[in-house]
């Protein structure tokens, strides 16, 4: 798929020209404070170049997910700060969407200057299922352009979605593709699309169900395929071990089954933990043992993959070509239970691999865990957007964008 670009529109001249830019701004606050700006970092290079250009740059993002309506714990004020620190310039912040204070925002904005929409999902159109009302939306966001305006999609964290920001602007405004979004598609590819072998995966995260679509996909294009945090426990339950109070799925027990069965008709190495640390509650400070994982006691849970399965998994990884990583493999928010996500990464990070870490939660411990971020091929920015591409889904604010 063609698409034009960031560079094609510097390449037409932006000197004057509001510009809008749709970024992926959706940090994790501990209250207005940002315990992780690795996606506003990730925005800065494409606000910069238009910026340095002499555009008028127009930031959209959301923060959570408030319900369609004004609400202050999900403001992008914490975002504004931080990505005028960034800049070292000051970046105002709209109090709306596309209301009063945005029209005026965007009319003061000199240029080379930066400023960002109130938190874009504040407007209940901006994820409404229903079409007519998400392009009323998309069509006010593009009158904030004014004449000669243009659209910038830079936030890969959203392109799985149809929604207004996202996907109707583009038909709306001339649309470019960010750098952001370009090189994320280039390292997916690079995953789907004869991949170096071996190539294991690592899957971690709470629940199954959350990738389904994703294991079935990457059981016919995988040589290992790695099942730690949450999920691991519905794997064994299927394989008929008992896993105490530890979190399961059993609604999905039928469906792994299934696959344990695909990857062996398939030859591909599933491999599962050989023992956690089970601990008598979930919490910060609980008790804790190393157990078998086919045996962990009635009255235990396990809460992250023991030092056998990180050795075990170390070893599966370190000879591997291609790793793609997502989820954590116990609660990793948690130092007690951090150990078995700092191993894996650290063992991802040793390796000669092409590697990805694949947003979310992945991303957010590799920073938590102070691990050095230039030990990976790539972080992307977009969980769910990248669990949707390998699982095979078009993206809908891709789509959108291709010539």
């Amino acid at each position: 798929m063609a698409f034009k670009t960031l560079d094609d529109l510097l390449s037409e001249g932006v000197t004057g020209r509001r510009v809008l830019v749709r970024a992926d701004l959706n940090v994790p606050l501990d209250g207005d404070r940002i315990t992780d700006d690795g996606r506003v970092r990730a925005a800065l290079p494409t606000i910069r170049r238009l910026a340095d250009a002499g555009a008028r740059v127009l930031v959209a993002a959301h923060l959570g997910r408030p319900k369609g309506a004004p609400d202050p714990k999900f403001s992008l004020a914490p975002v504004s700060a931080r990505l005028g620190e960034l800049l070292g310039a000051e970046v105002a912040l709209a109090s709306d969407v596309v209301g009063e204070s945005a029209k005026s925002v965007a009319g003061a904005l000199a240029d080379g200057q930066v400023a960002l929409l109130e938190n874009v999902r504040f407007d209940p159109r901006e994820t409404s299922k229903v079409e007519e009302e998400r392009a009323d939306l998309a069509r006010e966001l593009a009158e904030l352009t004014g004449e000669n305006g243009a659209f910038v999609s830079d936030g890969f964290g959203v392109v799985h979605r149809k929604q207004a920001s996202v996907f109707d602007i583009a038909g709306v405004l001339p649309a470019y593709t960010g750098g952001l979004v370009l090189a994320e598609l280039e390292v997916l590819r690079k995953l789907t699309e004869e991949p170096a072998r071996p190539y294991a995966v690592v899957l971690g995260g709470a629940k199954v169900s959350d990738k389904l679509g994703v294991i079935a996909n990457l059981l016919t294009k995988v040589d290992r395929l790695l099942i730690g945090g949450g999920m691991a426990y519905t794997f064994l339950k299927a394989q008929g071990y008992e896993v105490g109070g530890s979190l399961l799925q059993a609604d999905q027990l039928e469906q792994v089954s299934g696959f344990l069965a695909e990857a062996e008709k398939r030859g591909v190495e599933l491999v599962l933990p050989v023992d956690v640390l089970a601990a008598t509650e979930f919490a910060a400070d609980a008790p804790y043992e190393v157990v078998d994982a086919t045996a962990i006691p009635a009255d235990r849970q396990g809460l992250d993959i023991g030092p056998k399965t990180r050795e075990l998994f170390a070893g599966k990884l370190a000879d591997a070509a291609t790793v793609f990583w997502n989820g954590p493999m116990g609660v990793f928010e948690f130092d007690a239970f951090a150990g078995g996500t700092r191993a894996v990464a650290e063992a991802i990070a040793a390796s000669d691999a092409f590697s990805v870490v694949g947003g979310g939660d992945s991303a957010a411990a590799v920073r938590q865990l102070g691990l050095p971020e230039d030990g990976f091929s790539h972080i992307s920015t977009g969980g769910g957007a990248s669990l949707e591409y390998l699982e095979g889904k078009d993206l809908p604010g891709v789509s959108v964008l291709g010539e």
